[in-house]
Formats: C-alpha cells, sequence, structure tokens
C-alpha cells in the first residue's frame, strides 16, 4: 500500500472523446501544447509533477528569501553536501540550466561527450556548446525484451577504446545518467560505475553524473546487485555520487519538487568558472534562479525520497502498471524499471512505418481514447528527414513513455491506462501515422505540428 495518506486532492478533467478529438486537432497533433485541463491522466512526464509532502510544504513556510546568503541556502547546501560529498554545490533553476552552464564552462567545438545515452535536452545542449554528444550504450540494451536488471550501464569496451582511440584527446568529459532515461530507465551498476570512474581516473577525463534519478537507481541497485543487498538506497547513492568528479541534477525527479536542481563540484577552478556564468544568468550563487522555500523543499525532498518504504512503493506502482500493459497485449522495454514504462510501439504498430512515426501515432490514440497524456520517443524525437520530407535517418526503436509522477496517481488511475491500451490493442491495425508540417532545427518534437496520415496512406 502507499506509505502515505492523502490530505488534500484536486478534480482531473473528464472530457468527451468529441471534446479530445477537437483539442487535438487545435494542437495540430503536439501533446505538449494540450492544456492541462484537457488532459485526463498525465504522463508526459515525471520532471516537477510529484506532490509535495507536508514536510516539505512545512520547510517552504520557513524559506529565508534574502537575496544572498540566505538560511535556506545553507540548509540547503549542507543536505547536497552530506549526499554527494562534493566540495562545491551552485543551486540552479532546473536540471538543463545546470547542464547549459557546465557544458558552455567545459566544452568547446570539436569535443566530445561520452554517455550511456544523452537524453534529449542534455544532447541538445551539448551540440550548442559545439560538441559532440556520443552515446555509448552497453549491448544488452539492444534486446529491448531481455530480463537482465542492469542495461543502463555504458559498454566499458567501447569507452576503454575510445579513450585509447584517435578520438581520446578529444574526449572533454563523460557523462553517466542514472537511472538512464534515454535507455528505457533501466539502472546503472555500481560495477559499471566504478569501472567507468576507473577508466576515466586513468585517462584524466572529468566523470559527472546525470543523478536525475540517483535515488531509484540506487533501490534498484538493492534489489539487484549482490554486493550491496544489504545496504540502504542511501548508502548506495552517497558511494555513487563519491566515485565522480561531479554532477548535475534535475531535482524536479527525485528531490520531489516542482522546480530546481544543482551542480556538484570538486574542482575549485571549475567551480569558480561555473558560479560566474550562474551568477550571469540564473541568479546569485546562493539562490541560482529559486526562492528560498524552494531550496528548502529541496533539501527535505532529498531527505525523503531515499527512504526504503517510498521506493519500495514506487518501484511497486511500475511493476503494477507494467502487468496491466503486458495483459493489454502490448510489450515493454523489459525489466520495467520505476520512473516511467516504455511501450513498444513499433511492434504494436507495424503498419506504420517509421517516417509516419508509429510512436507519436500511439501516443495521440492514448489522449484520444483515454485522456492519457504520454511522450514519444522513436523517429518524431530522433529522425531526420531531407526537404522533400523523405527519411534519412529512423530512430532504433519506436517507443512511448509513461512516466510516473511521483505521488500523484493510484493503482485505479493506473488500471485506466490498461484498459485503454487494450482497446487500442484489439484494433491496432486502424491507428494511423502521421507528418510533420513545420518543425524547429532542434529538439523538433516539442513544437513540431503534424497532420495525420491515413492507413496505407
Amino acid at each position: 500500500m502507499e506509505p502515505y495518506r492523502i490530505k488534500v486532492v484536486e478534480p482531473i478533467p473528464q472530457l468527451t472523446r468529441q471534446q479530445r478529438e477537437e483539442a487535438l486537432k487545435r494542437v495540430h497533433y503536439n501533446l505538449f501544447d494540450l492544456r492541462a485541463e484537457e488532459v485526463t491522466i498525465d504522463l508526459l512526464t515525471d520532471s516537477g509533477t510529484g506532490a509535495l509532502s507536508a514536510a516539505q510544504l512545512a520547510a517552504g513556510m520557513a524559506g529565508d528569501e534574502s537575496y544572498s546568503g540566505s538560511r535556506s541556502f545553507y540548509r540547503f547546501h549542507e543536505a547536497v553536501t552530506e549526499l554527494t560529498g562534493y566540495a562545491h554545490i551552485l543551486p540552479a533553476h532546473q536540471g538543463r540550466a545546470a547542464e547549459r552552464i557546465l557544458f558552455n564552462t567545459l566544452l568547446e567545438p570539436g569535443r566530445i561527450v561520452l554517455a550511456n545515452t544523452h537524453f534529449d535536452t542534455t544532447r541538445a545542449n551539448v551540440e550548442l556548446s559545439g560538441a559532440e554528444a556520443r552515446d555509448l550504450p552497453c549491448a544488452e540494451a539492444r534486446n529491448l525484451d531481455s530480463a537482465e536488471h542492469f542495461k543502463g550501464n555504458i559498454d566499458l569496451d567501447a569507452l576503454s577504446r575510445t579513450l585509447d582511440g584517435p578520438d581520446g584527446s578529444r574526449v572533454a568529459m563523460v557523462v553517466m545518467t542514472i537511472t538512464n532515461n534515454g535507455g528505457g530507465g533501466q539502472p546503472v551498476s555500481m560495477d559499471n560505475l566504478k569501472r567507468t570512474s576507473a577508466l576515466c581516473r586513468r585517462h584524466g577525463v572529468p566523470f559527472f553524473l546525470d543523478a536525475a534519478r540517483f535515488a531509484e537507481n540506487a533501490w534498484l541497485v538493492t534489489r539487484h546487485e549482490p554486493e550491496y543487498r544489504d545496504r540502504t538506497p542511501r548508502q548506495v547513492a552517497e558511494e555513487a555520487f563519491r566515485l565522480a568528479d561531479g554532477c548535475m541534477m534535475s531535482a524536479k525527479k527525485d528531490a520531489i519538487v516542482h522546480i530546481g536542481g544543482f551542480i556538484g563540484l570538486n574542482d575549485p577552478e571549475l567551480a569558480q568558472r561555473c558560479e560566474l556564468l550562474l551568477i550571469a544568468t540564473e541568479g546569485f550563487a546562493t539562490y541560482g534562479g529559486l526562492a528560498g522555500r524552494d531550496l528548502d523543499m529541496m533539501a527535505q525532498g532529498l531527505t525523503e525520497v531515499t527512504e526504503p518504504a517510498y521506493l519500495a512503493e514506487r518501484a511497486d506502482v511500475a511493476a503494477h502498471l507494467a502487468h496491466r500493459v503486458r495483459s493489454a497485449g502490448v510489450d515493454i522495454i523489459e525489466p520495467p524499471g520505476m520512473h516511467a514504462l516504455y511501450l513498444n510501439a513499433g511492434r504494436l504498430l507495424p503498419h506504420i512505418p517509421a517516417h509516419h512515426f508509429p510512436g507519436h501515432a500511439l501516443a495521440c490514440q492514448l489522449y484520444l481514447e483515454g485522456g492519457i497524456r504520454s511522450a514519444e520517443l522513436g523517429s518524431l524525437y530522433l529522425g531526420e528527414e531531407d526537404e522533400d520530407g523523405n527519411p534519412t535517418k529512423s530512430a532504433p526503436y519506436e517507443l512511448v513513455r509513461l512516466a510516473l509522477p511521483r505521488r500523484v496517481y493510484t493503482r485505479s488511475h493506473y488500471d485506466h491506462v490498461g484498459e485503454t491500451l487494450a482497446e487500442i490493442a484489439k484494433r491496432a491495425d486502424s491507428v494511423y501515422g502521421f507528418r510533420i508540417v513545420e518543425q524547429s532545427p532542434i529538439l523538433r518534437h516539442f513544437r513540431a505540428t503534424l497532420e495525420p496520415v491515413p492507413v496505407h496512406g
């Protein structure tokens, strides 16, 4: 059962099928542009969408809004320092701001960033700096159906070859995303982190964690890595942070807040350079674009998120939804993670070619049928076309991510998701694809406008 009581409730919208059809047409079939009041179950993201605890709200009420040196900053600083062990902590208003500051300080054109898998905004921030984002997922990640527990790992052989090879001198940093959001929400083992850390130190390459979901990664380590079965999630997380030279974090995930993030660093010279850019673009170094109450709620959230009861329930909810999805006849990336389930839209909708975006088609159908908003992670996200609309690059897999907000929805809400998918699966061959009408040069899935393509059209 949930390890909490529900103290405040909010009604959720209940629209008719016709209302949803009209809404989808109005936004040119881009789910990001739907109004919140047009969505019944919102699984678009787990970022900043969680429910605050009573203790977090109480901490926020004690927030000190002084411009410089607030009490809230020092409470936040102490909490993050105890967790991570890093010597320098810089608050930022969210994870992509932390990425931008770190990458703009550390990267330059021609350099390479290696990762287990870059997520969309991370890749964009690397490329905006003129550097190359290169993914090195482990071989096990290519089998979406296998029960391997640590498919979020980096390919250590590929990492070693790259660092030893002709591109080795161009590698500016290695980033490990825990859990691996771009790789199906799969965890990274502590053994893989240790070996990556050793390789980076041998080659003098900075090693960073993208730690947005560090607590969920730590929980899965305690479940599936024998050496750590007697450790607490907090102990695993503390060890993981200390294997790296620093981290960037979107606190909107595993600090369970609506806004916030930070950079943690050991290198004093790099920290000073990042701090100067932070002050120029985000805010003074003791608030980083955040209110004092946000800093206090982050500090409290970072304590709550490693509680075993909280993490066990979150894993159980993901497993419950996974069971309902499988029962509906829809495949997912196995094993299910904790922050999201990834539906195999390409397998469910084989009649829709990659350049007509089967993942996006399934996401739109989920909204039409059940008012469920989700996110495509397929060829709309990763693909490319020439000026005539002909595909030049497709995603390796056509996926839909169902992200699970923290402490927001109950099992009956997720039962509705499973029932909706079951109805779609019964007539999957009637689902139609889409073509792009307009798109932006980067992160096109956020702003693209689309139109339907009839089945077999």
